[in-house]
């Protein structure tokens, strides 16, 4: 009864941040570039995070933007985690999300002209021409996220991990963060309404240089990531 109470309590809350922030974010995408108006993003999701009633708690190192692109990797919890992924660096990032959460009302607006890629995972060669509009940005310096499981975790164990992001490391040669996601999927289960108050943490590790896999296989390369963000949330 009481977790049902504080949802009820939080969801209008941040349905009328959201809407807000929304306007404000249109607004000011007629005076100023995209990529400029980072600052902006990671306050609106620090707020709206909050107002769900979380604390954002980093670890390890953010990347320097001056080391831009970065590929970050990441364990995929729950609908917070790209939140807490914009709030905790200091540059824009953008990335490549499931098709379907495009044709979202207000949502699916929002993140098109945030510069996200669709993705449909159904269909490979669909798929495959999304990736390669991802590796053509981050050779152009543009920093992704990409959760290389694809969804959202069900049970809160790291599912198996698409050869997908990998492809893109190895055609770019970008450096990979590998990140770990923790506390998300108590906070909010994909097919739970309710939202669980707590702390979320993101934990970095340390970034794996092109010279560090060039020599590696796909899918040596994604065994040694997936290891790694099992250690960053173990």
């Amino acid at each position: 009864m009481l977790k049902t109470l504080i949802s009820l309590l939080l969801w209008p809350l941040v349905g009328i941040i959201f809407i807000l922030f929304f306007s404000f974010y249109l607004l000011l995408l007629l005076f100023i570039p995209v990529k400029k108006l980072h600052p902006i993003v990671k306050g609106g999701s620090k707020l709206m995070m909050f107002c769900a009633g979380q604390k954002l708690n980093v670890k390890g190192t953010p990347p320097k933007k001056t080391g831009e692109p970065y590929l970050y990797l990441f364990n995929h919890e729950s609908m917070f985690d790209h939140f807490m992924l914009v709030s905790a660096v200091d540059h824009y990032i953008s990335g490549v999300g499931k098709e379907s959460q495009f044709s979202w009302p207000i949502w699916g607006f929002l993140i098109k002209k945030y510069g996200a890629i669709p993705i449909q995972r159904s269909n490979l060669t669909s798929a495959i021409e999304s990736l390669s509009l991802a590796e053509k940005e981050i050779k152009k310096g543009i920093s992704f996220i990409i959760s290389p499981e694809g969804t959202r975790t069900l049970s809160g164990s790291m599912g198996p991990f698409k050869k997908g992001a990998f492809h893109v490391a190895k055609n770019t040669g970008v450096t990979i963060i590998p990140t770990g996601i923790i506390g998300a999927y108590k906070a909010k289960k994909k097919y739970d309404w309710h939202l669980y108050p707590g702390t979320l943490t993101v934990n970095f590790g340390d970034p794996i240089y092109s010279g560090d896999y060039k020599d590696l296989t796909v899918e040596n390369l994604r065994d040694l990531v997936k290891e790694k963000i099992t250690n960053l949330i173990s």
